[in-house]
């Protein structure tokens, strides 16, 4: 029985994955190639756009300094460096982690379904979908917003431990919402949706971007955007697949 249910979550992930590839490349995709042009100083008007930070003499010539350094070791490990060729090879790894990923929520999303003990059909996998996009990106990227390439962030440990502790964190909120009524539960739950961004996410001591606002403000939408229209479909597709499971076993 429950080997049923793994294929079924595992065929709604690969579906899902090659579904939000093809979102991505409507948007996402372009938005990266155009923002990786202007990454380490390349592309037009690098010259400190919009938001970018005025700098003592004294910081400027530091990290003047430290940006040489950074540039010649850059160049003394560049044949090092690998990255996917721009086309059908960056397509392919694109597509391949979408599937991994998307295989990953859709588990989770079984998980839940299952522990929750609930009948499940694509109009409430509609739902669970819409629940999965609050807590593992609506809810972070309050915080944490997309970002493109060049963005100046904070290390990735303090960004990863902060990402896992507000999705914990939502996801137990909305699950309150939605199993418990109770006016304390209730509470519990919106204290739980709220800690993360009262504590507040890791930022880095300098905010700077290489690639202009306009990229960034677009590249935020488009990923929030596309986000919501995946995990709708996600949610739908696995709804659906575990409703037919159920229907078999009857």
């Amino acid at each position: 029985m429950i080997a049923r249910y793994l294929l079924a979550a595992i065929l709604a992930g690969v579906l899902s994955g090659i579904f939000m590839s093809g979102t991505q490349a409507v948007k996402v995709w372009p938005l990266i190639i155009e923002a990786e042009k202007y990454e380490g100083g390349g592309g037009n008007g690098h010259s400190h756009d919009e938001g970018s930070e005025i700098l003592s003499p004294e910081e400027n010539s530091e990290d003047v300094q430290s940006s040489n350094a950074e540039s010649a070791e850059g160049h003394s490990h560049e044949e090092e460096d690998w990255g996917p060729e721009d086309g059908l090879e960056r397509i392919f790894y694109s597509l391949v982690a979408n599937i991994i990923t998307a295989t990953a929520y859709s588990l989770v999303l079984t998980a839940g379904i299952l522990v929750a003990g609930q009948t499940v059909n694509w109009q409430s996998g509609l739902v669970w979908g819409a629940c999965g996009y609050v807590a593992f990106l609506l809810a972070p990227s309050l915080g944490l917003p997309p970002e493109v390439p060049g963005t100046v962030a904070a290390s990735v440990e303090e960004r990863q431990i902060w990402w896992i502790a507000t999705v914990i964190a939502s996801g137990a909120g909305l699950a309150l919402f939605f199993f418990k009524r109770q006016w304390h539960w209730i509470a519990l739950g919106v204290a739980l949706m709220v800690a993360p961004h009262v504590y507040g996410a890791p930022q880095p001591v300098h905010h700077a971007s290489d690639a202009p606002a306009w990229i960034t403000a677009e590249f935020v939408v488009a990923t929030l955007a596309t986000a919501l229209v995946f995990w709708l479909f996600l949610g739908g597709v696995l709804g659906l697949l575990l409703s037919r499971v159920k229907q078999e076993e009857a």
